[in-house]
């Protein structure tokens, strides 16, 4: 499988577009929606869209160099973005931007959306690659990737998708550029969404900022930084204060936190890559392989080895 090079300290594999398809769904379902079902000439270089007939109840975690966008209409589903989790219900939407660690699981059988994968790239003819994040505070690390909406704003949304999906199969002049605006205006309506529920505003005198932006940064940092008192300075906190807020919150200490990450990167390069176990313990820079055996038995309950056998 095609996959980006890792040449830094991350080791998880990066899944590209164009050969992600296996690792989302099963063999094409013939519903005739979006890429459920489509050939070869209709498709549009970096942008695919699915309805959820046909996905697989278990993904990840992995990595990928596309943007993603989750709509549940019915049904249930569980997602971890980072250190964070989520729980799909009917009228809810989640979102990641690329190389952020993901995974699903818990997909009940009633389940049924939308999701829509796309480049960087893609929307450069209305706005430039760098300013996606800026444009749409949910793609931006330090925002909220989860939201749930009222009917007619998840009406609205999906009009854009429907939209979309005729567009894509109807082949008209210009298609190309008329998913691109639909795709755009479906992001807005997201975005009026999450301005309206106010979810950009830092809620610094709450429980759950601490405990929240401490997770964003573990997600981002956990490979250089293991400390609690390095998250502490980047808070602007102690690190006694930092833990006993993390505790109360979560039920789980600072340090933990960042021992799950850890774990969830490991597990995923165990199960993605055929990197050693030696490698991987040099990657995530532990002294040696033994301390990682150690660390990871630890936390799991099972060597790095048998997890591979079993993954």
């Amino acid at each position: 499988m095609s996959r980006k090079n890792n040449t830094s300290r991350e080791t998880i594999p990066v899944y590209i577009l164009e050969d992600f398809k296996e690792v989302h769904r099963h063999d094409d379902t013939g519903t005739g929606f979006g890429y459920n079902s489509i050939e070869e000439d209709k498709k549009i270089n970096g942008f695919e869209i699915y309805s959820s007939a046909g996905v697989k109840p278990v993904i990840g975690p992995l990595k990928s160099d596309f943007y993603r966008v989750c709509i549940t209409i019915h049904g249930t589903a569980d997602t971890q973005i980072g250190l964070e989790e989520f729980h799909h219900v009917p009228s809810s939407i989640s979102t990641t931007y690329p190389g952020q660690l993901y995974s699903k699981s818990n997909v009940s059988k009633d389940i049924s959306g939308y999701y829509i994968l796309f480049k960087e790239t893609f929307l450069e003819e209305m706005i430039p690659a760098d300013k996606i994040a800026a444009e749409f505070p949910f793609f931006d690390y330090a925002g909220v990737p989860f939201l749930e909406l009222k009917e007619e704003e998840m009406k609205a949304i999906t009009d854009f998708i429907f939209r979309i999906n005729e567009e894509l199969h109807q082949q008209k002049t210009g298609n190309g550029k008329a998913i691109r605006m639909h795709l755009y205006l479906l992001l807005l309506e997201i975005k009026r969404s999450y301005l309206a529920q106010q979810l950009h505003v830092d809620a610094r005198d709450t429980q759950h900022y601490l405990p929240a932006r401490f997770k964003k940064l573990v997600s981002r940092h956990f490979l250089t930084q293991r400390k609690v008192s390095d998250y502490a300075a980047m808070l602007g906190v102690t690190p006694n204060h930092l833990n006993r807020i993390v505790k109360d919150s979560t039920g789980r200490t600072a340090s933990a936190a960042i021992s799950d990450m850890l774990i969830q990167e490991a597990k995923a390069v165990l199960r993605h890559t055929d990197t050693t176990i030696s490698e991987i313990a040099y990657r995530l820079d532990f002294s040696d392989p033994t301390s990682f055996n150690r660390f990871f038995r630890e936390k799991t309950g099972i060597t790095p080895l048998a997890f591979r056998k079993n993954a």
